[in-house]
Order: structure tokens, then sequence, then C-alpha cells
């Protein structure tokens, strides 16, 4: 049910989402498409729970990245990266759960669910900041949480994946290659904080070579593909 609702938003658009449509394809009866979720919004929140279940998983493969805490958490951005890359749909499928005439219309236990999800994704990346900090790689201002690092890193890479998605003019704005501007300016960022070892002293695209190969071992032939 939740794989013919991914192929019918993606194709159609939220509009198109039909819980009528989903019954017949699936050969359901509407009551039964009912009685596990209460409206097509419940169904979009269900698949954006698969994609945060999704990224967790490539986001755990990357944290035990072998390496240095900071050639880690590059290895975390290589699978965010790539995750986008790789699972377009669920990407799109994120971005749609956001908007608040969605989200509002959705149970509190699916929320609560979707925010257990992120939390866990969260935790990983908070994770590889608190090493960098007890092995002496990262020491952050009183101000600064871990959890602030994280969201620095993630809100930079959602907006960038974001606008990469959405518009066609990045490079009349004179943005050559907006893959290699967010991860600049997330480098750079980490080098504001002094996070050893800084981007000048290691080969950031070997790192994230490698990064994508072992969060993804086939990743070459499926972005082929």
């Amino acid at each position: 049910m939740l794989d013919l609702a991914r192929e019918m938003l993606m194709r159609d658009g939220y509009l198109g989402l039909n819980m009528e449509r989903i019954a017949s394809a699936v050969e359901y009866s509407k009551g039964t498409v009912y009685g596990h979720f209460p409206n097509k919004e419940e169904i979009i929140l269900a698949l954006a729970v698969e994609t945060q279940k999704k990224r967790t998983e490539m986001f755990q493969r990357a944290a035990v990245f072998h390496g240095s805490t900071r050639e880690r958490v590059a290895a975390i951005g290589a699978a965010a990266e790539l995750f986008v890359r790789l699972h377009h749909s669920h990407f799109h499928v994120e971005q749609i759960v956001r908007l608040s005439s969605i989200w509002e219309k959705t149970s509190e236990k699916r929320r609560q669910i979707m925010r257990n999800s992120e939390t866990n994704c969260v935790g990983i990346v908070g994770g590889v900041v608190r090493d960098a900090i007890a092995q002496g790689d990262l020491s952050l201002p009183a101000e600064v949480s871990p959890e602030d690092v994280v969201f620095g890193l993630w809100s930079t890479n959602f907006g960038a994946f974001t606008l990469l998605s959405t518009s066609n003019s990045l490079v009349d704005l004179g943005i050559e290659d907006p893959v290699v501007a967010v991860r600049t300016c997330m480098n750079r960022m980490l080098d504001g904080f002094g996070w050893r070892t800084l981007s000048s002293e290691h080969d950031d695209g070997s790192v994230n070579r490698r990064g994508m190969n072992e969060v993804c071992p086939p990743a070459d032939t499926q972005l082929q593909a």
C-alpha cells in the first residue's frame, strides 16, 4: 500500500493522492484502507517515517567509518548526499510532510514515531560530535551544544538539497557546482569550530568517495543507473 502511495504521490502530486484510488489499485476495500490510515496525510507521514529509517541505516554505517572523528562526520555528510541522490522519492516525501497543512492533519501517535526517528538520526551524528570532544579533536564554546552543531549541518544540508531539487536557476545565480558548494560551506563551519583535522589537512574528495562506498558499496552502479 505504501509503495503504491509513494508512486502515486511522485507521479500525481499531493492532490493526485487519493484514498479511493489506492484502495482500488491494491484491491482492498475502502474500509480496510481507512482502517490503516484515516486520511492521505497519515499515509504521507508513514512514508516519511520510512524515509527517516532508511537515512538512519545509512548514517549508522557512516558513523563507524574507519578514520578520525572529522572523517567520520564527513562520511555521514557523504551518506546524506548519497541518500538524496539514490532515494529522491524519499527526500521528496520528506519535503511534503513538513508543510503545516499536512502535518496538522496527522495523528499525534504517528507524529511521535516521526520524532523518534529524527531523534535517532540526530543522535548518531551527535555521538560523533561527542566522540570528537572526548578525543580532543573538538572543543565547543560553552554556549554551543553538540546538538547545535548537528542542527547546523542538518539545516545546511536539507536546505541545500531542497533548493537543488526545486530550483533550475542556480547556475544562472553563479553557483556552478551546488554540491561542492554545500560541502565547502559545511567544512568551513567545522573548521571554524576548530574540529581536527581541518579540511585543509585531509583530502575531502577521497573521504567523500570512501564514505559513499562504505555506506552503500554498489553506489557507483546505482548512481549510473
